[in-house]
């Protein structure tokens, strides 16, 4: 992806996974606000859809990242966008309350984060 030349690796990464989680997020579970009327297979073509951009994002992201991360840190640094992107997901667009509940789940993140990039 020649418009992130010069960004270091890392932020490429993240920057492509975020937009890639954006998807996936919206692929995963706006059908159930958007579509939850209509019959599951529809849902699915619409979040197949959807996951292509994902995918388009997902695949060059894991590529670059790989040239300087470890496929577990790949995952975990994932795993941390995924909630980053998933919070304001259910907050702002699914409108269900914010809880406790994901602080404690980010705190454990924070220690697989912390494991997972500590040095050996």
């Amino acid at each position: 992806m020649s418009f992130l030349k010069g960004i270091p690796v890392l932020w490429q990464t993240v920057l492509l996974l975020s937009a890639s989680n954006v998807f996936m997020t919206f692929a995963w579970y706006a059908h159930l606000k958007n579509l939850n009327d209509r019959p599951w297979w529809i849902a699915a073509l619409a979040s197949w859809g959807i996951a292509l951009f994902e995918y388009l994002l997902q695949v060059p992201a894991n590529r670059i990242g790989h040239h300087e991360l470890s496929l577990p840190q790949l995952k975990i640094l994932q795993e941390v966008i995924a909630l980053t992107v998933f919070v304001p997901f259910v907050v702002f667009y699914m409108r269900q309350p914010l809880k406790l509940d994901y602080l404690w789940a980010a705190l454990c993140i924070l220690g697989a984060v912390y494991f997972i990039f500590r040095s050996p």
